[in-house]
């Protein structure tokens, strides 16, 4: 029987620690920290003064008081006697701080102009490990002026650079392309999310932009659908929308208030119309052409911004939906529309042109109802419009009371196009990316079948060498140097701040080879332990290791570290990584000097195009590694301790050994080149990179010892045989003595 803490035998004394629980509690532990130091640090918060911003805006311009509700600077210009709002002024951190792969926040500063263009974006500060002594800042800077004259209406797409031309070319084009930066793909989405996703708020705040709504997340009107059809064909296909209000609706809405009774003439024809209206998408071409000729088509097309669009509200009756008073080109009083809860702005187009309307509708009142781009109006959502109707009583002080009457009209689906997923965020990375994810994820199910099928991989040592330098070779061509897929110590330092910050861990999806990998390891860790990572999946690994073996070709003697040494320096790379986490805990610039130890960023990242000290460091570990086996990955990383720490999940001990491994058997622990097997015959599933060796010399009758013996063995000599006389047999004393005998 067992308890918790502690395994039980028959006679009632503790017999140590349950051997799970000795695994799987350190585990348990660091993640139960991880998820208790949120609140310990300060917020970052924007980090500029009045006399920063006076300086980097000076005179003519005027910088207002930063606002209480929105951390926004304003910038006016004196205008004669007036001195309007030119443009809004913000730090990104304060209003989008999504992490880096470092775990902070990209600091922009922005200049946003009153029409939603960009005057100016600035780096305050960033902590992306490919742009700190990596790539260097310059690329970066680079890639952040080409948002300068862009604006937001525009759907900003990050690509390779070909449409970028003819896209900057047309002005206010409502698709834009900029230039990302090679080896830098997550980094630079990530700084564009955080632009964008801070801007927005601004605008969405202070410019009229519809809140909660992204430009990349609407539908868009098809432009090339058409076809001829008259008043009754459009509104049998969906395309203008009816709505009846009769008197009598009317005084119905009223009941029970101080208007109740107030229309005379209401109250004598209630079945009689109040007001019918009619609504359509006149910028929709099914419609615009149908109802209007081809003069008065151009004209409209002329008169709309992209991303604009057209409505065309017809009403008839006693009742008027813009007022009496209304001025042309104004915004109506008693029509409202929302979408989604949110308003939208609606103002009249105020244009000139002959409407093809049915008889019954010659001589209504009609508007064509402009609703501007940065409202972000969707043509998928339905349109929520509000009339409103006031009645009032009395004379010298009337008492008024309001009702609104609503009604909706949609557009059929024919006529649009679904949004696509937004392309500034993760998910257009993992489109783009589908193909290296699919030969990612067919490589894991390669390798998880040799795990799961240790015996037949290493059933002689040639065909374990051909797989193991095949898979290694995958492993830094295309995870590492190709795909850029090198896990780092930097993902646990990002995921610590983070959490500190208690920011979303959202960022990591920027980089979907990274999240499968660690998908990967994580499986691993409890079906196999540490080494499935270390020993098969790690690019720098890979390449210390094929060092090796050109070493061994080259006749390079490498040279074994003594048991009581080895010992000790394996317990150096967890040193390291508890002094890059609590650094990381309290400072992020000493975190970003402390995790080059790594020299993943160097050679698989950047491929040694970087500064002489950062190649230096990263050549002599891998020198090293031809005399002193991954000696890099045995003794300094602290990836590989966090992966060993992880390991204590495993729930197998996967590798089969015989009771001779150890006692007295030491041939396996003396080719084990990362001297993971214990004295006893042991394996140290913490240090074991699961080369299979052990595995190879286990099954091979001419390595494993114990086999080797037991076929040197002489055969048994047979059994003599026994000639029994027949006369014996015939005695049943004789017989009962020699029974069982072979005649």
């Amino acid at each position: 029987m067992t308890s918790g803490k502690h395994a039980w035998t028959n006679d009632g004394q503790a017999s140590g620690p349950d051997p799970v629980m000795r695994r799987v509690l350190p585990v348990l532990l660091t993640l139960l920290i991880l998820f208790l130091l949120p609140g310990l640090l300060p917020a970052q918060a924007g980090v500029m003064t009045r006399e920063a911003m006076l300086k980097a805006f000076p005179a003519p311009l005027i910088v207002g008081e930063k606002e209480r509700e929105l951390p926004v600077w304003p910038i006016l210009k004196q205008d004669g006697t007036a001195t309007p709002v030119v443009a809004y002024v913000f730090e990104s951190i304060d209003l989008a701080p999504i992490p880096g792969f470092s775990g902070t926040p990209f600091n922009l500063l922005v200049a946003l102009d009153a029409k939603g263009a960009f005057m100016d974006v600035r780096v305050l500060s960033q902590h992306e490990p490919v742009f700190l002594d990596g790539l260097g800042e310059g690329p970066m800077l680079d890639f952040v002026r080409q948002y300068k004259g862009r604006s937001l209406t525009q759907n900003i797409k990050i690509g390779n650079g070909g449409n970028t031309s003819n896209n900057s070319a047309k002005a206010g084009s409502a698709n834009v392309y900029i230039d990302g930066v090679a080896k830098a793909t997550a980094s630079v989405r990530i700084l564009n999310q955080s632009l964008l996703s801070a801007s927005l708020k601004v605008a969405r705040a202070r410019m009229g932009y519809a809140k909660g709504r992204d430009p990349d997340l609407i539908a868009r009107v098809r432009q090339g659908v058409f076809a001829a059809m008259d008043w009754d064909a459009l509104t049998q296909a969906g395309l203008i929308t009816a709505k009846h209000f009769s008197n009598g609706d009317i005084e119905q809405a009223f009941k029970g208030s101080v208007g109740e009774g107030q229309d005379a003439e209401g109250r004598r024809a209630p079945g009689e119309p109040f007001i019918d209206l009619h609504v359509a998408y006149l910028s929709v071409p099914s419609v615009g052409r149908n109802l209007l000729d081809a003069q008065g088509w151009a004209y409209l097309q002329r008169r709309l911004e992209p991303g604009d669009h057209a409505l065309l509200v017809i009403g008839s009756g006693r009742y008027s939906f813009v007022g009496e008073d209304f001025v042309r080109g104004a915004i109506p009083d008693r029509l409202t529309l929302q979408q989604e809860s949110l308003p939208m702005e609606i103002r009249d187009l105020d244009l000139d042109a002959t409407l093809k309307l049915p008889p019954a509708l010659q001589g209504a009142e009609w508007r064509v109802l402009r609703i501007n781009a940065p409202a972000g109006l969707d043509p998928a959502q339905a349109l929520n419009f509000k009339l409103r109707i006031t009645r009032s009583k009395g004379q010298i002080y009337p008492e008024q009371v309001s009702r609104d009457f609503a009604f909706s009209a949609a557009l059929p689906e024919a006529y649009f196009e679904a949004a696509h997923a937004d392309n500034k965020t993760w998910h257009a990375t993992w489109r783009e990316r589908s193909g290296e994810l699919a030969l990612l994820l067919a490589g894991l199910g390669l390798l998880a079948w040799a795990l799961a099928r240790p015996a037949w991989v290493s059933r002689s040592p040639a065909r374990l060498a051909y797989f193991r330098t095949g898979y290694l070779l995958f492993t830094l061509l295309f995870i590492g140097w190709y795909a850029q897929g090198q896990l780092s110590v930097v993902n646990l330092t990002a995921l610590v701040q983070a959490l500190l910050a208690g920011r979303s861990l959202d960022f990591f999806m920027y980089d979907p080879m990274t999240v499968v990998l660690w998908g990967a390891v994580a499986v691993a860790s409890v079906a196999w332990g540490r080494g499935t990572f270390c020993g098969w999946l790690c690019p720098f690994g890979a390449l210390q290791e094929l060092v090796s073996k050109l070493a061994n070709a080259l006749g390079l003697r490498q040279r074994k570290v003594p048991d009581r040494v080895d010992a000790q320096l394996k317990k150096l790379k967890f040193v390291v990584l508890a002094v890059i986490l609590g650094v990381a805990c309290v400072s992020v610039p000493w975190a970003d000097r402390l995790v080059e130890v790594e020299p993943f960023k160097t050679s698989i990242t950047l491929l040694f195009n970087r500064a002489w000290p950062f190649v230096l460091w990263a050549v002599a570990l891998i020198v090293m590694s031809a005399f002193f086996y991954k000696s890099y990955c045995r003794y300094l990383c602290p990836l590989g301790a966090g992966m060993a720490v992880l390991g204590r999940l495993r729930r197998f001990d996967w590798l089969t050994r015989r009771a001779e491994c150890g006692q007295p058997c030491q041939r396996c622990r003396s080719a084990c080149a990362y001297q993971a097997i214990e004295k006893p015959g042991q394996i140290d599933y913490d240090e074991c990179f699961q080369c299979l060796d052990c595995v190879a010399i286990y099954s091979n009758e001419d390595l494993c010892v114990p086999l080797i013996l037991k076929n040197r063995q002489p055969p048994a000599p047979p059994k003599p045989r026994v000639h029994i006389p027949i006369t014996v047999l015939r005695h049943g004393e004789a017989g009962k003595r020699h029974e069982g005998a072979t005649p």
